[in-house]
């Protein structure tokens, strides 16, 4: 695997404030990057060609994963999963409603797997001490069911290249832990790949690139950052805000990493010591990343 230098630096591209900078989805087919402002309630894209477009959603919108059949979107709103169309205007529909009777708890993240399974996470965001948080599997045929129960905040998660293990991240306790994926989607017992330390940040999103190595952007740490399938740290980008809060390859040849912020929990004082909070940033890599796995056959 390839090593970086950790001078590795950003640069701005769409400084649009967001409180939660989430969800960031590459799709190569339309070169276009998507991601969320969570609480924002809007959901946004960028063009290859540097053209930016907005959609309004009635209420938090978490992320979104392309289907397979490439009719829309699933998208995590604040209460359940629906398929989501862009074109030729916005629409949605409720497919599964995981937290509807939990006070609290909403969707947090979510990505699908190389077997174009969707696996989601929640959190309760009213008091994120509590372990409601659950890591729910919605598989192709559409039957949704728990797969972890008691974390705390949900984030990830993020899958080895060939879909045998599962990274997912418990964000409050700064820990990120590995699971072997069968071939029926169960898990198998938690490892403790990763415990973050003071000054490191909370594990929050995170991608896998081509060499099979992990990404994470280190919410709190002002960092991204690389690590090798067994956890050892490879290279570190040092980011102008504090709360980087997720990556994800593209561009034409994979090899943009772009990361989304946010100021969410910051006083006045520290906004103003951060006006680059909830902006939009890349990083241009020699090693690609790897196209976005799609729910369903």
């Amino acid at each position: 695997m390839t090593a970086h230098t950790t001078e590795l630096a950003p640069r701005l591209l769409w400084q649009l404030g967001a409180e939660l900078g989430e969800g960031p989805l590459w799709l190569p087919e339309q070169q276009r990057l998507y991601f969320v402002n969570l609480k924002g309630k809007a959901l946004h894209a960028l063009d290859a060609d540097g053209s930016r477009h907005s959609w309004t959603l009635p209420t938090f919108i978490c992320w979104i994963v392309p289907r397979a059949d490439g009719d829309g979107f699933l998208a995590g709103l604040r209460d359940g999963v629906v398929r989501l169309w862009l074109e030729p205007e916005l629409r949605f529909d409720y497919l599964a409603r995981p937290v509807q009777d939990k006070p609290g708890v909403r969707l947090n993240d979510a990505k699908a797997d190389p077997e174009g399974r969707l696996w989601l996470g929640t959190m309760n965001s009213a008091d994120v001490h509590r372990p409601d948080g659950q890591l729910f599997r919605l598989d192709a045929d559409g039957v949704l069911s728990a797969a972890l129960d008691g974390y705390h905040i949900c984030n990830g998660p993020a899958f080895s290249l060939d879909g045998r293990t599962m990274y997912h991240s418990d964000s409050l306790h700064g820990r990120t832990y590995a699971y072997d994926v069968a071939a029926d989607g169960s898990l198998g017992p938690a490892r403790l790949w990763r415990q973050f330390g003071d000054g490191e940040g909370s594990p929050d999103g995170m991608t896998v690139d081509s060499e099979g190595c992990v990404w994470i952007a280190q919410w709190g740490g002002g960092r991204v950052c690389r690590y090798s399938p067994d956890g050892e740290l490879l290279a570190t980008i040092a980011m102008p805000v504090s709360q980087p809060a997720s990556c994800v390859f593209g561009g034409p040849e994979l090899k943009t990493l772009y990361i989304t912020s946010a100021w969410e929990g910051m006083s006045d004082a520290q906004r103003a010591a951060e006006p680059l909070a909830g902006s939009l940033f890349a990083v241009d890599l020699d090693v690609p990343g790897v196209a976005p796995a799609r729910y369903g056959k």
